[in-house]
């Protein structure tokens, strides 16, 4: 496969992504305005019906729709690992400050486990603000679901660095977190 063929199809994939079902002459009008010709666009169109990544349903000649397969599936099946792998971090967020208060941890374990929590909801949270920019993602009714628990994770660490008995642990955490942007010594 060429390099023009392969930014076609990434195209056409891009914009069944965005859009879910489209017309056909709709989307060979979108590709086109921005890559190839309406030779090639129709033939990789035709290739990706062909290998099964899009689907394609013919009403009459003149209405063909394309939609990638089982998209909306697809999507929510991908929201709920995302909630599952964030109910997960709420779940060790919450443990730890359990643990914090029973038993007697040293300030490295702790600033250690709060720093690598904050870059696993930092993760998440990147990852979710990529996919709203996405349709097809945002409304998914699971979308709203992960950003409330990502957002209850952030209180959960913030509650957590706020209760820590050490006068300096907020400005230990921001200078471990490499901000450069902060002067971690006027926080407190």
């Amino acid at each position: 496969m060429d390099k023009n063929s392969e930014i076609i199809r990434t195209e056409i994939i891009r914009i069944l992504n965005e859009n879910g079902k489209i017309r056909g002459t709709e989307l060979a009008k979108r590709v086109i305005k921005k890559v190839g010709n309406e030779k090639m666009v129709y033939r990789e169109i035709s290739q990706l019906v062909e290998s099964g990544e899009i689907e394609k349903k013919v009403y009459n000649r003149s209405h063909i729709e394309y939609e990638l397969i089982n998209l909306y599936e697809s999507v929510n099946s991908q929201l709920k690992n995302v909630h599952k792998e964030i109910m997960m971090v709420f779940d060790e967020i919450v443990n730890f400050k359990k643990i914090c208060v029973e038993e007697n941890i040293s300030f490295h374990v702790r600033l250690r486990s709060t720093i690598h929590q904050i870059q696993i909801v930092q993760t998440i949270d990147g990852v979710m603000r990529l996919l709203s920019y996405y349709p097809s993602f945002k409304k998914d009714q699971m979308f709203s679901q992960v950003i409330r628990k990502i957002s209850d994770c952030w209180e959960g660490i913030m509650d957590g660095i706020v209760h820590q008995s050490e006068e300096n642990f907020l400005n230990e955490v921001l200078a471990n977190l490499n901000i450069a942007q902060i002067n971690s010594k006027n926080v407190n």
